[in-house]
């Protein structure tokens, strides 16, 4: 992850210029929050938290350290001591069996941590073997041990369908330098970004989008609210949004995450981090992070999802390289604002409920973080709008039909759907797998003339 500081910031006014029409439940949620702020602001001086950026234990122990804000509540290095004892302590040995010494044939991912591989470790009974993502984290880089400390705490701590499980943690000093491995939950569908942008992957239909835009928001929601003290995601991005094998999402990647500030706190200062495009415009100008963060983050992935474009993509046209720039040319309420849709789509998606998605876009895109909507308002609008069964492209309005007959139309169609992908990302893994299988032979043959896997 690279630190950065500028961002092209929307300018809130023209957006909701140009926005025709908004929803009633936006205007309503609006007009009730603007309630809210002033009673807030008569009633409370805000203040900041200037903790440190990460935490600074050398590995996680039940005496590890997090230095915070201080508060009554619970912290996540507190939190963690109690839960620490979930998860498993494996041996580097042990890794390096699971993934054929790393094998190159195993590598499924990598980034600038590190390298991702697909491994078999024992289950605790030691009689089946479960198939687990290993993350390897670069020796040689000081941010990634931090990361994979931040990593295990808060993931040793939250628990959530949407949240990717995880298994357990390596920590090994060798001659070659410190270990820092992580184990997760192995996710076969890979990432939304390789669905979205990857055109070896089949198109998502509309209503896997909409559930998986869904899914995120309410492992976002749970961060935000769900747990003693309050998290910040920080990283929210496609690329980190997992998928398992019913297409079900799954936040992954908790390295930046951070704890939230605390009582009468409006928010935590830290060192800029993060994903470009992704970033809100005000965390990035003054290092000031509130969930409203990740709420612009969502923003984004939200028109990224509509438009199967990246939030930046320097090989199009100069004028379309942004993608917020791009899609304000095209509003929901403008009748050229089709042209911002996904083509691969082929026009099954509903017009109504491609409007909607594009209005909560901006109002998550708010210049002002205290315009934006909070994670549980974003999911009353996106569970209304997965409820549209229609996929008329430019038809408009819904078509009328029993509640009955909507609902079990709506299931129809999203399990044809979701069968469509399955099937070809089942070929895919196919021809993956078919690959997997001479690699073990070769590696098998390697060992057989005895050349040793070396610990």
């Amino acid at each position: 992850m690279a630190c950065f500081s500028w961002l092209c910031v929307c300018n809130n006014n023209q957006r909701r210029k140009q926005v025709a029409g908004p929803s009633s439940s936006l205007q309503s949620i609006n007009r009730t929050r603007s309630r809210k702020r002033r009673a807030e602001h008569r009633a409370i001086v805000p203040t900041t938290s200037s903790s440190s950026d990460e935490p600074t234990a050398s590995i996680p122990t039940n005496n590890s350290l997090w230095s915070g804000s201080a508060s009554s509540e619970k912290s996540i290095p507190q939190l963690y001591e109690e839960k620490a004892h979930n998860l498993r302590q494996f041996t580097l040995k042990e890794l390096k069996f699971a993934t054929y010494d790393f094998s190159k044939l195993l590598k499924i991912g990598e980034g600038g941590f590190g390298s991702v591989y697909k491994g078999f470790v024992k289950n605790l009974d030691g009689k089946e073997e479960e198939v687990v993502a290993i993350k390897r984290l670069n020796p040689y880089g000081l941010q990634g041990h931090k990361q994979w400390l931040a990593e295990v705490q808060f993931l040793g701590v939250v628990e959530h369908k949407n949240l990717v499980k995880l298994i357990g943690y390596c920590a090994a000093d060798t001659e070659s330098g410190p270990q820092r491995l992580l184990v997760y939950e192995f996710m076969p569908n890979k990432t939304l970004d390789d669905h979205l942008f990857n055109k070896a992957y089949p198109p998502l239909p509309w209503h896997v989008r909409l559930n998986i835009a869904l899914g995120a928001a309410e492992g976002l929601l749970y961060l935000h609210e769900g747990l003693e003290v309050q998290v910040i995601y920080r990283d929210f991005k496609a690329s980190n949004v997992l998928l398992d094998q019913e297409f079900r999402p799954k936040l992954s990647d908790f390295g930046l995450a951070r704890e939230g500030p605390t009582g009468n706190q409006t928010h935590v200062s830290t060192a800029v981090m993060g994903t470009k495009g992704y970033a809100a415009p005000d965390y990035i100008e003054t290092g000031h992070l509130t969930v409203k963060s990740d709420v612009w983050s969502f923003g984004v992935v939200l028109y990224e999802i509509l438009t199967g474009r990246r939030s930046v993509e320097n090989k199009r046209p100069k004028n379309e390289q942004k993608l917020l720039e791009w899609v304000k040319r095209y509003p929901p309420g403008s009748a050229h604002f089709t042209k911002i849709i996904d083509p691969r789509l082929e026009n099954k998606y509903s017009m109504n409920g491609a409007r909607e998605i594009a209005q909560l876009a901006n109002f998550c895109l708010s210049k002002s973080a205290k315009d934006r909507p909070k994670m549980s308002e974003v999911i009353d609008i996106l569970s209304r709008v997965v409820t549209y069964e229609e996929l008329d492209g430019e038809e408009e309005p819904h078509r009328l039909s029993t509640e009955n007959e909507e609902e079990s139309e709506t299931e129809s169609e999203f399990d044809l759907e979701l069968q469509s992908v399955r099937r070809r990302m089942l070929h895919l893994a196919k021809l993956r797998e078919s690959t997997g299988v001479i690699a073990k032979r070769r590696l098998a043959l390697i060992s057989k003339v005895g050349v040793g896997v070396s610990l």
